[in-house]
């Protein structure tokens, strides 16, 4: 079969390794699709995706439509000359007669293990839960939400030290080289086999809210040490501190430790500073006060002199 000629849809980091990996081995990608810039920072300065970045410097042409469902989108799609569609953290809804167009199909590198965690936020969900595992699937992009047959998979192990963004990080790697050997298997085989999801066994990955990054000192300190990994870097648990919102960047749950206190009162102040929990301590490694910089705890401990009894709150 001819050369594949691929349009890459993607915004994100998640996305730039997949873009990368697919320059890298030579595939003729003719266009990326990425989100319209954005303001951000303290000037609100319009800011390019990091695809956009990547792209621009891959010398790979940028299209940046607010949405597709127009026939000014569709026509400008359909003037490129393309026959394959790589998606991978896009965020916009791909209507089904842009999906139509590459006659050998538009493929999605999905970070989760489908059927489980469909939807918005994988990773974060994975960890929140206590997964044990998790991966990518490479899967047909339909128009229900994550429900396209699975093509190819991969799996790894969730540490109890791995953040959603250290496995964002590496779950955008292995979904690179995976979507490079689907590749390499479309251009062997001149179609790809792939299976249908289970729908039993289907569970939706909700978009995360500031409102649930919070902590409760009332849950056990395992599921608090969840939520600190979950949530960092985006939108970083939080709990108050001294009437002032503290955020917590690195906690794990203690080993062994005196529970004999009221619940969020620091029970232990050494290289981390221990607070008692609903059921089990919380060991607090990293946290940040308003205005101030990330601090390891002895830091926090000579900064701000915390003391034995002083509570966070909930």
């Amino acid at each position: 079969m001819n050369h594949l000629k691929i349009i890459f849809a993607g915004t994100p980091d998640f996305a730039v390794p997949a873009l990368q990996a697919l320059y890298d081995k030579d595939y003729k990608v003719v266009g990326v699709l990425t989100q319209p810039d954005r303001p951000s920072g303290r000037g609100l300065k319009l800011q390019p995706s990091p695809v956009k970045l990547k792209a621009n410097e891959l010398s790979i042409p940028v299209y940046q439509p607010s949405e597709l469902k127009s026939k000014q989108s569709y026509e400008a799609l359909e003037a490129i000359d393309f026959n394959v569609m790589i998606v991978a953290a896009y965020g916009l809804i791909i209507p089904q007669a842009i999906l139509d167009l590459p006659s050998l199909g538009c493929f999605n590198i999905h970070a989760s293990l489908l059927p489980r965690w469909r939807g918005a936020a994988p990773i974060h969900r994975a960890i929140l839960i206590g997964d044990k595992t998790t991966g990518v699937t490479i899967m047909r992009v339909v128009q229900k939400l994550d429900a396209g047959d699975m093509v190819k998979k991969a799996e790894i192990q969730i540490s109890e030290k791995d953040t959603t963004e250290q496995l964002t990080k590496t779950l955008s790697i292995l979904g690179a080289n995976l979507m490079t050997e689907v590749m390499d298997e479309l251009i062997k085989q001149g179609e790809l086999q792939s299976s249908p999801q289970n729908e039993v066994n289907v569970t939706y990955a909700e978009k995360v809210t500031k409102e649930e990054s919070k902590i409760n000192w009332h849950d056990s300190a395992l599921v608090i040490a969840r939520k600190v990994r979950a949530f960092n870097s985006f939108p970083v648990a939080q709990t108050e501190y001294r009437e002032a919102v503290c955020k917590i960047w690195e906690a794990q749950v203690a080993i062994d430790a005196n529970e004999d206190a009221n619940i969020g009162q620091i029970i232990k102040l050494d290289e981390f500073i221990h607070v008692k929990c609903g059921e089990g301590v919380l060991s607090i490694k990293e946290l940040q006060m308003p205005g101030g910089k990330r601090l390891k705890a002895k830091e926090f401990i000579l900064g701000h002199r915390p003391i034995l009894g002083d509570v966070f709150k909930s």
